[in-house]
């Protein structure tokens, strides 16, 4: 499916809007026949984390990073979300957290955490976020589509819905001042954002979200929607033929845009790092050329590259005694870094990504 052309991943995307709609009017109907209560599901309202650069990466880190818009990393370098030590009964105790989430990813348990028991973990964590996230997200859809109960969420019953995790009644929720006069900087900042992902999720209807746009609202990293998006904004920056297929040199070789004598330049810098990024992970069948199916796989959040690159920054950033290998100790010594990282924020790290 994703070797064909360009209109045949359109249509791919309109059928992935039909065929939940139908999953989601069948499940409802043997949910209404069985009398099942529909209970809404909290929703995890994630923080947003600041880019912070805690200190400069070495060298030997420099390797390609793809941004969401297609750009590769100017400076070829890994750089990781370190998020604000979080609030909460989770982090109410962080090293305790911390050192039950080392003694399960210590996998010999030789008190240390290798590349390989690092990569693991967040592996593991990536792939159980994502899951939950496709499992919750309709019993959540079916909880909020009330009013009316048509199969798809309108911004106010969204709204309505987000007003009342938050713990403001349900009247207040239904007839609030739209402007939230009153209302603390921090939640009319929430609102905000929130109201800023729904437009971008929402392709269909501005003002409603069928069952895969608010996938994509929510968890766009679980999103396939959103993963196809990110393919052809790949595309659309590095294939220079048009032919949907990404050659070692397309995607090795920078070309700029502008005006005047610099316009199509060719950047040469950082050369090297690209090739071997494309050999050694991009084309999978090892043919000289990335049709989509390998781009899929490529930006994948579920691909273990991921994982690996994370646990990477991660161990260069916090082994200060250079050993390859992570202790409690070096580990307590970044607790801000990891406690923003998928290691033990997966779901905050990827929304802050997305």
């Amino acid at each position: 499916m994703f070797q064909c052309g360009r209109k045949a991943a359109i249509c791919c995307q309109r059928w992935s809007y039909a065929v939940p709609f139908l999953l989601y009017v069948s499940l409802f109907g043997m949910t209404w026949i069985l009398s099942l209560p529909l209970k809404s599901l909290p929703q995890q309202i994630v923080p947003i984390h600041s880019r912070n650069e805690a200190e400069e990466l070495p060298s030997n880190l420099e390797a390609v990073r793809l941004e969401r818009d297609g750009d590769i990393n100017q400076n070829f370098r890994k750089e990781i979300i370190i998020g604000d030590v979080k609030k909460g009964p989770q982090f109410q105790d962080p090293k305790a957290l911390l050192e039950k989430i080392f003694n399960n990813a210590d996998i010999n348990g030789d008190g240390l955490l290798s590349l390989l028991e690092l990569s693991h973990w967040i592996s593991e964590k990536i792939q159980e976020h994502i899951n939950e996230a496709l499992r919750e997200n309709f019993g959540l859809f079916v909880s909020i589509d009330n009013n009316p109960r048509n199969g798809m969420i309108s911004w106010e019953e969204y709204h309505t819905y987000f007003l009342q995790q938050k713990g403001f009644s349900r009247e207040y929720a239904k007839n609030h001042d739209e402007k939230h006069r009153g209302l603390n900087r921090s939640m009319k900042e929430a609102i905000m954002r929130d109201r800023a992902s729904w437009s971008e999720a929402a392709h269909s209807d501005p003002d409603h979200l069928t069952l895969d746009e608010f996938l994509a609202f929510r968890h766009p990293e679980s999103s396939h929607a959103t993963i196809l998006t990110l393919v052809d904004e790949l595309l659309d920056k590095f294939d220079r033929d048009g032919d949907e297929i990404l050659t070692e040199d397309e995607f090795s070789s920078l070309q700029t845009e502008g005006d005047g004598e610099k316009e199509g330049e060719v950047l040469t810098q950082g050369e090297a790092e690209r090739r071997k990024e494309f050999q050694d992970v991009l084309d999978q069948n090892h043919d000289g050329k990335a049709d989509r199916k390998e781009l899929l796989m490529y930006i994948d959040p579920k691909n273990p590259r991921h994982a690996r690159e994370e646990a990477q920054t991660l161990l260069v950033l916090s082994d200060t005694d250079h050993d390859g290998s992570l202790s409690l100790r070096e580990i307590f010594n970044k607790m801000d870094l990891f406690l923003g990282s998928k290691m033990v924020d997966t779901a905050g790290s990827f929304h802050d990504e997305f």
